[in-house]
């Protein structure tokens, strides 16, 4: 999965986190921060594959 990808999924993750808030809905609150932390997770396994990539290994 690409950064922009991953970047996409915090996103929507954010989303659902505030609108969870907004709507008292704790569960939507819980998926939105488990979508937040996956993307960010993504990320940074595509920072580090670029990483490695551009070092000729």
């Amino acid at each position: 999965m690409g950064k922009a990808k991953a970047k996409a999924k915090q996103v929507k993750g954010k989303l659902k986190e505030t609108v969870g808030g907004a709507v008292d809905d704790k569960d939507m609150q819980a998926e939105g921060r488990g979508e937040k932390m996956a993307g960010k997770a993504q990320e940074t396994a595509a920072k580090a594959a670029e990483r490695l990539k551009k070092s000729g290994q």
